[in-house]
């Protein structure tokens, strides 16, 4: 699908010589984080099925998605980006899910007073004044995600 380069048509090469043959690669791009990608393959001599692009494309998405799980985890994706505790996190994927502070409060079992101080301390991190505005800044920067946002 995609023009291949000399470079690609190298490790390609590398590839055959250990029994890799045909493959689809699913890239992923998330704004604000780094960029992925997820291989399959089959073995030399063989095609790759195009009925199974689908579900290679939901797999590679779900990989990227672990992937991110797991190095946000580690703080691996964090350089040059506010710093947020776990409860501001929270608060801000409450936010974005479109619940008020009071909702918050009560979803999460703290105070009302202590949901609006978390949710300032975010907005005054990303330097922003606007729910919304830290939301789709959470996003891009992938502090959360949107499949984090629609599962609830």
């Amino acid at each position: 699908m995609i023009k291949l380069t000399a470079a690609d048509q190298s490790v390609l090469s590398q590839a055959r010589i250990v029994g890799i043959g045909d493959g689809f690669t699913v890239p992923v791009h998330v704004p604000g984080e780094i960029n992925g990608s997820c291989s399959f393959a089959v073995p030399v001599g063989e095609e790759f099925p195009t009925s199974l692009y689908p579900i290679a494309q939901l797999i590679g998405g779900f990989a990227f998605e672990a992937a991110r799980r797991i190095s946000h985890r580690r703080g691996m994706w964090t350089v040059g980006r506010p710093t947020l505790t776990d409860r501001q996190i929270d608060c801000v994927l409450w936010a974005a899910r479109g619940k008020t502070d009071l909702e918050i409060s009560i979803i999460l079992g703290i105070s009302h007073e202590t949901v609006i101080q978390h949710l300032k301390m975010a907005r005054e991190r990303y330097g922003v004044q606007k729910r919304a505005m830290l939301a789709v800044r959470a996003l891009f920067d992938g502090l959360i995600s949107f499949s984090d946002i629609l599962k609830f």
